[in-house]
């Protein structure tokens, strides 16, 4: 099972990198209060295409809708090899030093990062046909993403997935829902020591898009997500999952 995006950039629109992303960074960013649009619009402005052109691929940038002060966002790479590469130019480069302290000024923490793989061949989030609006846009594009953070007490088991796969990725689509893609945690090391990841956890994510706020509550009263796991053996969650639901800024690659 594939997630696929098509479809042709708009005349506002450019194309998004197009790589396929075996590796990628799901960051939670902890904001002074008050700075989010702050970091948002700087990023937009100036972290997109600077990455972008290091072979990185900033495939969306969110607003959490229930923590004004949470800037999410995600980044993709080939694979660990050319995160390397990629993040040792990006971080040692002119951009980011000449941004680093306005950025670095709106943020309590930024640490909060995982890193993931997709959880089958094919189960990632596809960047092909992706585009994003131009750095002189201002409206911001349709569509709420669910992304659910479900800690495990052990690496995800084939039965785990083949449930995902074939039980709760149609639930989710009659839900309503885009099921852009499936995560499980990347087993090798961080290989980029100035940037902490969290390290030894299990973890299971699912990225979803909804038209609206008020498709993904529908979705969310139905109790189909609840009910789609009935039948699983009981304690594979190790603790409370997280669900985030997030507004994709205006140039999000990521979006309805």
């Amino acid at each position: 099972m594939e997630f696929e995006r098509a479809g042709s950039p708009r005349a506002d629109e450019v194309p998004a990198l197009d790589i396929d992303c075996q590796v990628i960074e799901l960051r939670q960013y902890t904001l002074h209060p008050g700075r989010r649009d702050t970091l948002i619009e700087l990023f937009d402005s100036t972290f997109v295409e600077s990455q972008e052109d290091l072979a990185m691929a900033v495939m969306g940038q969110f607003r959490d809708l229930d923590a004004p002060d949470r800037f999410v966002w995600l980044r993709g790479f080939a694979d660990m090899d050319s995160r390397a590469r990629g993040l040792a130019a990006f971080y040692g480069g002119p951009v980011w030093r000449a941004h680093r302290e306005a950025a670095n000024a709106t943020m309590i923490d930024s640490d909060d990062v995982l890193l993931l793989r997709p959880a089958w061949r094919g189960a990632g989030v596809s960047m092909h046909g992706r585009h994003r609006a131009r750095a002189t846009a201002c409206a911001l594009p349709q569509g709420v993403l669910s992304a659910r953070v479900m800690p495990l007490h052990e690496p995800a088991s084939a039965d785990l997935l083949r449930h995902c796969r074939e039980t709760l990725t149609p639930r989710l689509r009659s839900g309503g829902a885009d099921v852009l893609g499936w995560y499980v945690s990347e087993t090798a090391p961080n290989n980029f020591a100035r940037l902490p990841v969290r390290e030894g956890e299990q973890v299971l994510v699912v990225f979803a898009m909804f038209a609206s706020p008020m498709a993904l509550d529908a979705f969310e009263r139905s109790g189909a997500w609840a009910h789609a796991w009935q039948g699983m053996p009981s304690g594979w969650l190790a603790g409370e999952s997280q669900h985030l639901r997030l507004q994709p800024t205006t140039r999000s690659a990521i979006h309805a």
